[in-house]
């Protein structure tokens, strides 16, 4: 962690353990467009592959109820 960050003496930093991505809720998200719209392409160049992403990331913020259910942990109601 860095010493320069400035962190509010009411928040306290977790640093999360590495490779846990059930810690991650965006794991979920790239996770969900990998299997939904983003798998099993051939692209024919660089700018191909930005567009169908955008594409993609679009389609998912069009979507605010399946960001939702994508961030969401079933261990984390209890808090």
């Amino acid at each position: 962690m860095s010493e320069r960050l400035a962190v509010p003496p009411n928040i306290t930093i977790v640093p999360l353990p590495a490779k846990c991505p059930e810690l991650n809720p965006q794991e979920n998200v790239w996770e969900f467009m990998r299997d939904n719209w983003l798998s099993n392409r051939v692209f024919a160049c660089y700018d191909d592959i930005v567009d169908h992403c955008a594409d993609a990331w679009n389609k998912l913020e069009d979507q605010p109820w399946r960001i939702m259910t994508l961030g969401l942990r079933d261990w984390a109601h209890g808090f």
